[in-house]
């Protein structure tokens, strides 16, 4: 197609200017004219060249505005929560024409605090949002936004305790999105094989029927079946899985509200012994190096264990992942001590980078993921209890996360969270220590009374310099 425009210049000479459009591209090239047209054809002209612009353009790709998100657990998530986030953030385009990039996080704790800090700390404009653990605001406070304006009316509504765990020196640094809590899974099918009418509700009787179920399974020809399987790994797992078994007995809570450091003591040394004990016997000696999807990988999906100890959110318990024993699960607090269950609290809050390109954007992905997170609690609490899986006896987690249907609340169970609140900016140093001293224990490489010993000495060292920074005007974080 070819259009004529005349060239209307003071000088009125006889020359204009074709446009051709071939391709859906536009070429521009000096005609001679025969004749003059009137100023109305020029109008006319343009207003023509214009539209036929337009609608040649309409085949170029327009992309989407896109923000990314690093989701601690997505990457690695086998279950039906996984499926869901990816719906979820399909369902945020439709919504807003914001396209949302799931970025993958390295599998262990203190990996991904490591990428996390160093994306932060660089300063890009990317990730946007970010999922960060229950114990990680005030080592990252620095490089995320205040959320607590933006997010006011959700937080009223929250239980305190959970926003607290979020709040750096009055800064909501993250939004309480997922919360966990420890809990022991059991192979259901073969606790009524033996013989056994309900899971263990102490440390002794664990022990007793995870040796007679691994017997048992290793006489029928499972002759790699184990008792009991967990996270011996030195990460942040063991810290947790540290700390029930020694609070459980009385052993306290690594550092106390009021500072004190609690390790060295008869009962938390004679817990980390027990745990000791378990390894090569109803444990297998490769769990000193398991992380936590390696203990999923032998429980859920090769089946070769009867107990495993894990963490169930509230949402999960109704929503069981996929695999070779879904229909033969079970679930229950984690077994009792001399001073009562003790659960860890989990889970992760969702932020936004004090760097991020798009801020208004990823706030109102984190409003959205907020509000499908409660569409997903309506859902449960209107249905019914799934038949797949049976629900022995679980502590009340939170106010907002109680659930009597469930079945026995256990009065003398404690949901306790790692003192990430008193330890500051500390927090990754107190538990990296207690991993690798709980660790050392484990293997056999240190006694477990030079290692508490030594462990009290170190963190009595960290806690006083968190003291004396939190000194300092603005600073305050040690309870």
């Amino acid at each position: 197609m070819q259009l004529f425009v005349p060239n209307v210049s003071a000088d009125s000479s006889d020359n204009g200017v074709a446009f051709a459009f071939t391709d859906d591209r536009l070429h521009f090239s000096r005609t001679a004219a025969t004749r003059k047209e009137p100023q109305w054809f020029l109008a006319l002209a343009i207003l023509v060249f214009v539209v036929l612009s337009s609608a040649a353009c309409r085949k170029a790709r327009i992309e989407p505005l896109t923000i990314t998100f690093m989701d601690p657990g997505w990457s690695h998530d086998t279950s039906a929560r996984s499926i869901i986030s990816e719906q979820n953030l399909q369902e945020f385009r439709k919504e807003t024409g914001i396209r949302v990039e799931h970025v993958p996080a390295p599998e262990t704790s203190l990996q991904q605090l490591a990428l996390l800090r160093d994306l932060l700390h660089q300063g890009g404009s990317n990730p946007d949002v970010y999922g960060i653990d229950i114990v990680w605001p005030a080592l990252l406070d620095q490089d995320l936004l205040d959320l607590k304006s933006q997010f006011a009316n959700q937080l009223a509504s929250m239980d305190p305790d959970l926003v607290s765990a979020y709040t750096v020196n009055g800064k909501v640094v993250a939004v309480p999105y997922q919360t966990n809590v420890g809990v022991l899974l059991y192979r259901r099918d073969l606790l009524e094989k033996y013989g056994y009418q309900s899971p263990p509700r102490n440390w002794n009787e664990l022990e007793q029927m995870a040796l007679r179920i691994q017997q048992g399974e290793r006489k029928a020809g499972v002759k790699d079946f184990w008792g009991f399987v967990w996270a011996g790994a030195a990460g942040e797992a063991l810290t947790c899985q540290g700390l029930e078994w020694q609070l459980s007995e009385g052993g306290g809570q690594i550092i106390e509200p009021d500072g004190v450091v609690t390790v060295n003591n008869p009962n938390a040394i004679g817990a980390w012994q027990r745990a000791k004990h378990w390894i090569g016997w109803i444990s297998s000696p490769s769990v000193t190096s398991y992380e936590e999807w390696d203990s999923i990988n032998i429980f859920e999906h090769s089946a070769k264990a009867a107990f495993r100890r894990s963490w169930m959110s509230d949402y999960f318990l109704s929503h069981a992942a996929p695999s070779q024993v879904t229909r033969k699960l079970g679930v229950s607090s984690v077994p009792a001590g001399a001073n009562g269950e003790v659960a860890v609290l989990g889970g992760f809050g969702l932020s936004v980078s004090r760097t991020s390109a798009h801020p208004q954007e990823a706030v109102a992905l984190v409003r959205f993921l907020l509000r499908k997170e409660e569409e997903l609690e309506a859902q449960r609490r209107q249905g019914p209890m799934p038949t797949n899986t049976k629900v022995y006896s679980l502590p009340a987690v939170l106010k907002a996360y109680a659930r009597p249907e469930l079945g026995t609340l256990d009065k003398r169970s404690q949901v306790v969270s790692r003192p990430s609140s008193l330890a500051g900016a500390e927090y990754e140093n107190v538990s990296r220590a207690y991993a690798q001293a709980l660790h050392s224990v484990l293997t056999g490489e240190t006694p477990a009374p030079q290692a508490a010993a030594k462990l009290e000495s170190q963190l009595s060292q960290i806690t006083s310099s968190q003291k004396r920074v939190s000194a300092q005007p603005g600073q305050s974080r040690i309870q």
